[in-house]
């Protein structure tokens, strides 16, 4: 390696240590846990080359093993580092969504799921189960595909719901084009499991759509 990419490779950890881990870009960050270059780009180079192939940072959340080691040089220790710091920092989110998490306004419902839901190639409709004080007691995946009548079954839904004793339910869905705004199945949707909450006595309330890292709330927008 030559003495400017040991110089380089070296410059984001001796930041770190005298300026926090949270003064470094993206690439920064990248390169320490790469560790090196190769003979011909530092770290630092080698961690903009991996950002441009994945499309920016939050194309890293579903890069593989094999998408990684196709990028020339990051062989399989490079990418295995990546995915193991990756999957880290997915649990600790998750984690800290684990404790009690209350919901006091659409804002609070969007962001328990947006790290996860954003970006994602596929539908994911989901139900958020809340107590009496609106706390979450249970997140619950109902079902991957595209939002349709025949496919959000309510007997799915409430079943969880009922299972759990929750007292209301917060629906959230992503769309993987990055555009929150709803059509009118979501509408349609939406409006069919209100009706069955009221009938068995769990009220729906609010339906929230996930984009790129926006959302929309179905009730703030006046649809139930």
């Amino acid at each position: 390696m030559l003495m400017r990419d040991i110089h380089e490779d070296g410059r984001p950890r001796e930041r770190l240590l005298k300026q926090g881990a949270q003064s470094l870009s993206h690439q920064e960050l990248i390169a320490i846990l790469l560790r090196t270059g190769t003979k011909d780009v530092s770290a630092v180079e080698l961690a903009n080359r991996i950002l441009q192939k994945v499309e920016k940072l939050h194309g890293l959340k579903e890069a593989t093993i094999e998408e990684l080691t196709a990028i020339s040089g990051v062989g399989k220790v490079k990418a295995i580092q990546l995915i193991a710091a990756i999957e880290l920092g997915r649990r600790l989110a998750l984690k800290h969504h684990e404790e009690r998490y209350t919901i006091r306004s659409p804002q609070d419902a969007a962001m328990y799921v947006m790290q996860e839901l954003s970006s994602l190639m596929q539908e994911h409709f989901v139900a958020l189960l809340l107590n009496v004080k609106n706390q979450v007691i249970d997140k619950r995946t109902i079902f991957i595909g595209s939002l349709n009548t025949s496919i959000v079954h309510p007997r799915e839904l409430f079943r969880e719901a009922i299972k759990r004793s929750a007292a209301s339910i917060i629906i959230i869905h992503n769309h993987p084009s990055g555009n929150p705004v709803p059509s009118q199945e979501d509408i349609d949707v939406t409006n069919r499991l209100c009706e069955v909450g009221v009938v068995i006595g769990i009220e729906i309330i609010d339906h929230i759509i996930i984009g790129n890292h926006e959302y929309i709330s179905l009730k703030e927008k006046g649809y139930m």
